[in-house]
């Protein structure tokens, strides 16, 4: 469903997209560029960014950029951006994303594995919204997407760290919501189901090695309990992100959205 034209309305507006060197953030990057958006990608590999940047599309004859900085460095994160809004950049869309945590009964999980869920994910997510929110204030417009998982609505088995830490960003989204509505700023929550990244067949392969089956079998198992037969496509994602980063979404706020190919029971 990807458009080849400017349909959405992000013509003149800017978009910080994390973790956007490949997967869902790469897709979502490429999408809202597509739809006349400029760009600024996050993520920590200079040569990636730099790839993708360069195959970014400009049918408004925007000029892309990127930042880098590592996730698991809130601190230093915070001060990269600080740096780039003091040369007098600002952002209407932020696109909160980053690498899931590692997979593995919740039982077993460190005290630290958590802590490093948290602050990737919540901590920097918050850090971000809050650099980013004064520009959005002044343009009147902003949206925050967080992209999380469909384990918000239906914890998945064998995902304990990340089932705790994505219920958690779904509240704080839920949160800051209520607290930036006045000001034209809307916060979303993209729930991805089972998408053919890297991190999918990463998990796939772990639960193979930990059942003691074949990754075939797993995936197939995995695909099977989708209603539409498949995994999703990055781009899948990416398109509700757009729309929900647009003008034509400005009366939606606050919602976990799935996008799962109907996998989940839960309404």
């Amino acid at each position: 469903m990807s458009s080849n034209n400017t349909q959405l309305g992000l013509k003149n507006k800017t978009a910080l997209i994390c973790g956007s060197s490949s997967g869902i953030g790469k897709a979502t990057a490429i999408e809202l560029a597509r739809q006349g958006a400029t760009v600024t990608l996050f993520a920590r590999n200079i040569e990636t960014l730099k790839s993708v940047r360069n195959k970014l599309p400009t049918p408004c004859e925007q000029v892309h950029n990127f930042l880098t900085a590592d996730f698991n460095d809130a601190e230093k994160l915070q001060s990269v951006v600080e740096a780039h809004l003091k040369t007098g950049a600002s952002f209407q869309i932020l696109v909160n994303n980053s690498g899931g945590p590692p997979g593995g009964p919740i039982i077993e999980a460190s005290v630290d594995e958590f802590l490093i869920g948290i602050n990737r994910h919540l901590i920097v997510s918050h850090t971000l919204s809050k650099l980013l929110l004064t520009g959005m204030k002044k343009a009147s417009y902003g949206r925050i997407i967080n992209i999380i998982s469909t384990s918000v609505k239906q914890p998945i088995k064998g995902l304990g760290v990340s089932n705790t830490i994505r219920g958690a960003m779904s509240s704080w989204a839920k949160t800051w919501s209520y607290e930036v509505a006045a000001f034209g700023i809307t916060v979303n929550n993209v729930l991805p189901g089972y998408t053919d990244t890297d991190r999918l067949h990463t998990l796939i392969e772990k639960t193979a090695n930990r059942l003691g089956e074949s990754a075939e079998t797993i995936e197939d198992r995995w695909r099977a309990l989708i209603p539409t037969g498949r995994f999703g496509q990055p781009e899948e994602i990416a398109n509700v992100i757009a729309f929900l980063a647009s003008p034509a979404a400005s009366y939606i706020s606050g919602i976990n959205l799935p996008v799962d190919g109907g996998r989940l029971e839960a309404m």
